[in-house]
């Protein structure tokens, strides 16, 4: 089992769009074999922040849905509303 941390900036005044275009994103990842369950966060520090936790069974159930045109396509709807490129964490238990 792995948890992927995806982190996103979204450009003031999108969070809305970005949410919805989020949660259609995550539905998507739900058919995905491998998929284990995921999770949304918003930095209370810094509101435009968000973080999204999400569990694979193993890398490679995790880089099929990378590596995706479902994810790819998702991808390019909200791509213009972040503020830099997300940054993607691989990590696994001790």
């Amino acid at each position: 089992m792995i948890k992927v941390l995806i982190e996103r900036v979204i450009a003031e005044g999108l969070e809305d769009h970005y949410e919805a275009a989020a949660r259609r994103i995550i539905q998507q990842a739900i058919q995905s074999p491998g998929f284990i369950s995921g999770e949304s966060f918003r930095d209370l520090e810094r509101p435009n922040h968000r973080i999204v936790m999400v569990t694979w069974q193993n890398r490679h159930s995790w880089e099929r849905w990378e590596n995706s045109d479902g994810r790819r396509d998702s991808l390019n709807e909200f791509r213009p509303m972040l503020l830099e490129d997300e940054r993607i964490t691989l990590l696994e238990p001790l």
